[in-house]
């Protein structure tokens, strides 16, 4: 049965989509996490450096312990959550940044931490709500901005997220992060071509952390250019990491593509009749 054009169009938006976020939520394949839209760390965040599983429980054993003692206190309650959404606890990390927040409403870093926890688990328009309320008008936080856009991009109201990111660049000139979400962005509204310009603008920055560059890796190879993106790629991963993220891109979309239905010629099939 043939589909009219606007599915189509509907479709194809779809493809290119799903391969963001697809590609966004980690390559399976090579069994690491390495593309991902970046979210601007907390003042109070831990160390990012790799722990081993015995370290990790160890960390999570006493900051709980500590959290018991005092669970009104948000730095506490900030860097537990933090430890139990490194190691994989999105839910628990959300409860605990619930409960601190409902005992310190006005603390803007800690509605912060609780909207992303939010985010996090996929509640998107509480999450919303929550930061809303982590920072003011008068005071806009860029960080929270660019947390606000990703969130409504999770939600598919990709030109609202573009209205925050332009709002957070308007505070933070060519911050990498921000340009990088916006890249995305622009991706997942299908168009490519802004998508690229926005990250290469995002890589060109001195402070641009490795996962924009994947990011650009990503849109190059979402627009068929596969060895171009596995050379961007190697700049930050190892070569065999690099090959297999784009192999695993090349054959999502091969297998998308497969899907699509050919449009009707003209005079086969009505507009608006499937």
């Amino acid at each position: 049965m043939n589909l009219p054009a606007r599915s189509q169009r509907a479709r194809s938006t779809r493809l290119v989509t799903s391969a963001v976020l697809a590609v966004a939520l980690g390559t399976a394949t090579a069994g690491c996490k390495t593309i991902q839209s970046g979210e601007p760390p907390s003042a109070s965040a831990m160390a990012a450096a790799p722990r081993s599983e015995p370290d990790t429980r160890g960390t999570n054993a006493n900051l709980a312990e500590r959290y018991r003692a005092n669970p009104t206190d948000p730095v506490l309650a900030i860097n537990y959550a933090q430890s139990l959404r490194a190691s994989g606890q999105r839910s628990q990390a959300a409860a605990v940044l619930e409960q601190a927040a409902l005992k310190n409403p006005k603390n803007m870093e800690l509605l912060g931490a609780y909207g992303r926890a939010l985010a996090d688990v996929g509640n998107f328009q509480q999450a919303l709500d929550v930061l809303n309320r982590a920072h003011t008008p008068d005071r806009p936080d860029w960080r929270i901005l660019s947390v606000q856009g990703a969130v409504l991009d999770q939600m598919g109201r990709h030109e609202d997220a573009q209205r925050y990111y332009a709002t957070a660049l308007k505070i933070v000139p060519d911050e990498p992060s921000v340009l990088s979400n916006l890249g995305l962005s622009y991706a997942r509204s299908k168009d490519l071509v802004r998508a690229e310009m926005t990250l290469r603008r995002a890589a060109s920055r001195a402070n641009a952390d490795p996962r924009v560059r994947q990011n650009l890796a990503l849109v190059v190879g979402l627009q068929g250019r596969f060895a171009e993106a596995e050379t961007i790629a190697r700049t930050d991963l190892p070569p065999e990491l690099a090959a297999a993220n784009v192999a695993y891109l090349r054959q999502m979309l091969a297998q998308q593509n497969q899907l699509q239905i050919p449009t009707s010629r003209p005079g086969t099939a009505r507009e608006g009749r499937s």
